[in-house]
């Protein structure tokens, strides 16, 4: 697994969202996800969203998923 290829998996899950992603080692990964769609939601809602995204990948070829979740104003 890559940072690339999550970042566009969460980008096509969420429409209109922005990912960054980084990770060097393959299955520990970063990533800051913009999106509108978090309007309203608390944290744990964010990242179920984003988790979403990537299905079966959690846990298995992505080991873990740091996330920093905001809406395009930064909240």
């Amino acid at each position: 697994m890559d940072a690339e290829t999550i970042r566009k998996l969460i980008e096509a899950g969420l429409p209109g969202a922005q990912a960054q992603v980084e990770g060097a080692d393959g299955v520990h990964f970063e990533a800051t996800v913009v999106a509108e769609a978090f309007r309203g939601k608390l944290p744990l809602a964010r990242h179920r969203m984003v988790y979403a995204t990537l299905g079966e990948l959690m846990g298995g070829a992505i080991h873990a998923l740091a996330l920093k979740t905001v809406t395009p104003d930064g909240k």
